[in-house]
């Protein structure tokens, strides 16, 4: 009799996860997934065709991102930020992504200002589409590769999590397009890299972040509900 090989099948499993799971998130990001929406394991588990134990640990490790927020007896739902934590999360970006613009201008590699160009294109393109989910994403995906760029692991990371939830208070309370990014931002910033003018990548970076923290409706509505599997499913 042939076994099965246990290794394999946990490798097979975490790959089943990690898929699922970076479905998800894009699906977050990409606002396919309302904020306040209930991420019930039976229908994930249908959805994907997978057990409840890969799903609830998929869930776990989205909400160790802050991305989903888990309530005892109730379940779990994709993170609905406050209002408060709104102007938190976009306060810090302003208190951190200008160092890291500054640093990035003199440590920017041609490698660098290609991909970042590259990004700027496909965000408008996308919006050219009027696929506002991705082009948020790929404006999220922009700051995260200038704090890369900069070479400082620690605030990069931090970085990372405040742009995923930047994704999802635009979720909620943008009131313009131009809350996904003004147009010229991004090429703004981009040619001070290239130039590596640090002062004004800074500058730059600081205006960026009060236009894209003032472009938001931040009062309370209610978002309607979709099910998962309209959203999810084929």
């Amino acid at each position: 009799m042939e076994h099965a090989n246990p290794s394999s099948n946990g490798k097979e499993t975490r790959s089943q996860a990690d898929a699922i799971s970076a479905a998800l998130t894009s699906a977050i990001h990409r606002h396919r997934i309302a904020p306040g929406t209930k991420l019930g394991e039976e229908d994930l588990a249908d959805i994907y065709g997978v057990s409840r134990t890969i799903i609830r640990s998929v869930l776990h490790g989205l909400a160790h991102l802050q991305l989903v927020e888990i309530h005892r007896n109730r379940g779990a739902f994709v993170a609905s930020p406050s209002i408060g934590e709104a102007h938190e999360v976009f306060e810090a970006r302003a208190l951190v992504e200008p160092m890291l613009a500054r640093r990035a201008a003199v440590r920017a590699s041609a490698n660098d200002l290609e991909l970042l160009r590259k990004h700027i294109e496909e965000e408008h393109a996308a919006l050219a589409q009027q696929d506002a989910g991705r082009a948020l994403h790929l404006s999220g995906l922009f700051h995260i590769e200038m704090a890369r760029i900069a070479d400082h692991a620690t605030i990069a990371g931090f970085v990372e999590g405040l742009v995923a939830r930047s994704s999802l208070i635009i979720a909620l309370y943008w009131r313009r397009e131009s809350a996904l990014c003004e147009k010229h931002a991004h090429h703004a910033l981009l040619d001070a890299l290239a130039r590596a003018d640090g002062q004004e990548a800074e500058a730059r970076m600081k205006s960026h972040l009060v236009d894209l923290h003032t472009a938001l409706d931040l009062r309370e509505r209610q978002e309607p509900s979709r099910s998962l599997k309209e959203v999810l499913g084929p």
